[in-house]
């Protein structure tokens, strides 16, 4: 059973957290402003958000490593255990997004519950949010 307060964010939640942008739903805001939560930003977010900034896809801060200080979200690093939760993970043909799929990889092996607006990530048998 997932923890009731910890908490993994996707990286389009994290961009619009950033951003404090309209389009973050009122009921994910409530979750990242509570201080009894416990938020996780994976690796594989601000790796994502790199290669996107790099490719002209995506502007943010110029200095992530700041703004992902600002948030006080706990940085979860990249394990072997969850590369290797992956392969458990179900295909489906119409999502094989790899950031998409560490994030879910990470969510079950941590027991965390996955904020996510994306639907196709809630196809997997993961607690989202």
């Amino acid at each position: 059973m997932a923890r009731s307060d910890s908490f993994l964010i996707d990286t389009q939640i994290f961009i619009w957290a950033m951003e404090e942008n309209k389009k973050l739903p009122l009921k994910i805001r409530s979750i990242l402003q509570d201080p009894e939560t416990e938020i996780f930003l994976s690796v594989a977010s601000v790796w994502e958000i790199v290669i996107k900034q790099a490719k002209g896809k995506l502007m943010t801060p110029k200095n992530i490593e700041e703004s992902v200080r600002q948030t006080g979200f706990n940085i979860l690093p990249i394990e072997i255990s969850h590369a290797l939760e992956i392969d458990k993970l179900p295909s489906h043909k119409d999502h094989n997004d790899p950031f998409d799929r560490m994030l879910i990889a990470q969510a079950k092996a941590e027991n965390l519950n996955l904020i996510t607006t994306d639907q196709k990530i809630k196809k997997y048998d993961i607690l989202t949010t």
